[in-house]
């Protein structure tokens, strides 16, 4: 979701006649575009952010833009006294306050919202940031704003602010305007995708919104995240089987293997009832890859209910793990009502166990591919060898020196481990003279 943001936001910059430049030292604008869903991360934006004051000290006329969930949707006026060298604060996915600061608009804070459309949206259209126009082949399009569901752990709810589904009309335009600057495939975005249009009467769902995209000329492949158990429904999985250019890979976080735990986390649902759509997703869309998401270590967690989170895993064999160890965000339930009373050297081994056991399973099932014929839709060129990914979101190199950007290729693949594989060109394979093929 912030790398969508900040693409607006330089969207918007240069419909004001700024150009990007890669060096801080040399900019007139610095926006941070940051993430608090972890503490980690929380920390990082601070480190980063007050490693920018000195340019500021050298150079009064730079503007610093504070920008995402640090300052949240209420959060400004608090991180102004704490934060005097910054001089814009903007909410998760509003380029609005800058644009008002730059243009000497700031005291018109009720015009800000249509500005951010002026400037960055242009009514859905949307045109990349030119360092990308032309090279970028796989971008992202927020279609739900927020989340109102409110797991007891997760900040989001409070620094994204509620649930607010894009129109399909929006949508789709922007969609056209990225295939139309050289992008060949899109992924929807959302907190909980599966609520797409949820919070409006009588609307589209998430898999008519797929039928609708899926109608796009020019756009090839189709990604969505990130799901929810609760809301993944048969419509859906329907979707996903039945559209050529919707790619099966379905990211759906687990979180917890405990049912006690999940209801803590207020997840609202059981381990039986991921276990369960996890057998309904595989049989409805063949060839279908899973990711999951695991927290460790959350407030009263024991031992015993993290070994279930493990044999959950070691049960599903899920193709990705996303892991994290619990941290509190301030203002979560969790944060204000439970205890965080599991050990830090603790939540790291369990951590390590899960990713011991992850990694020997996705070399397990990658393991599957040697030999095989897939398609890779190739993005960039990375130290000497080409990057890509299948449909199942399996990461793949080849050594070219074509340029291979933008195209679906077949490619057979020569080795795997778990975290990527290696391949070359079917169509470059060497023909066996008629002698060696009867051999």
């Amino acid at each position: 979701m912030n790398v969508a943001d900040s693409q607006r936001v330089g969207s918007a910059l240069e419909r004001l006649g700024y150009t990007f430049t890669g060096k801080a030292e040399e900019a007139d604008v610095i926006v941070l575009n940051t993430c608090v869903v972890r503490q980690s991360a929380e920390d990082r934006a601070y480190g980063r952010l007050y490693s920018l004051r000195p340019l500021k000290e050298r150079n009064p006329n730079l503007v610093i833009n504070l920008m995402g969930c640090l300052v949240g949707v209420r959060g400004a006026e608090k991180l102004r006294q704490k934060l005097p060298f910054v001089d814009v604060f903007s909410p998760p996915s509003d380029p609005g306050p800058l644009i008002a600061y730059l243009t000497q608009d700031e005291t018109r804070a009720l015009e800000q919202a249509e500005t951010a459309r002026r400037f960055a949206l242009m009514d859905g259209e949307f045109t990349l940031p030119e360092h990308e126009r032309g090279k970028l082949v796989s971008a992202h399009v927020p279609v739900v704003y927020g989340c109102s569901h409110a797991c007891t752990f997760c900040i989001i709810p409070y620094r994204r602010g509620a649930e607010r589904s894009r129109p399909v009309g929006e949508i789709v335009a922007e969609v056209r305007s990225l295939v139309a600057q050289g992008v060949k495939e899109i992924t929807l975005l959302g907190q909980i995708v599966d609520r797409y249009g949820k919070d409006v009467p009588d609307g589209p769902n998430l898999a008519a919104l797929l039928r609708i995209v899926h109608e796009v000329e020019g756009l090839e492949r189709i990604r969505f995240l990130t799901s929810h158990p609760n809301y993944f429904g048969e419509d859906l999985m329907r979707a996903v089987a039945e559209l050529p250019k919707v790619m099966p890979h379905i990211e759906v976080p687990l979180q917890a293997g405990s049912d006690e735990v999940l209801k803590r986390m207020k997840r609202g649902y059981t381990q039986a009832d991921y276990r369960r759509l996890v057998e309904k997703i595989r049989a409805t869309i063949p060839g279908v890859s899973i990711a999951t998401d695991i927290i460790v270590g959350f407030p009263g967690e024991t031992e015993e209910q993290f070994m279930e989170t493990y044999r959950v895993l070691a049960d599903l064999k899920l193709d990705v793990a996303h892991l994290a160890r619990y941290s509190p965000r301030p203002g979560t339930v969790a944060a204000r009502r439970m205890e965080d009373d599991v050990p830090e050297e603790e939540k790291m081994r369990r951590f390590r166990m899960l990713e011991e056991l992850q990694a020997e399973i996705a070399a397990e099932i990658n393991a599957r591919y040697l030999g095989e014929t897939v398609e890779v839709l190739f993005e960039e060129k990375v130290k000497g060898r080409w990057k890509g990914r299948t449909p199942t979101n399996k990461l793949v190199f080849v050594e070219s020196e074509e340029d291979l950007r933008g195209r679906v290729e077949r490619v057979t693949i020569t080795w795997t481990g778990p975290w990527s594989m290696q391949a070359r060109l079917t169509r470059l394979a060497p023909t066996l003279a008629p002698d060696e093929a009867t051999a």
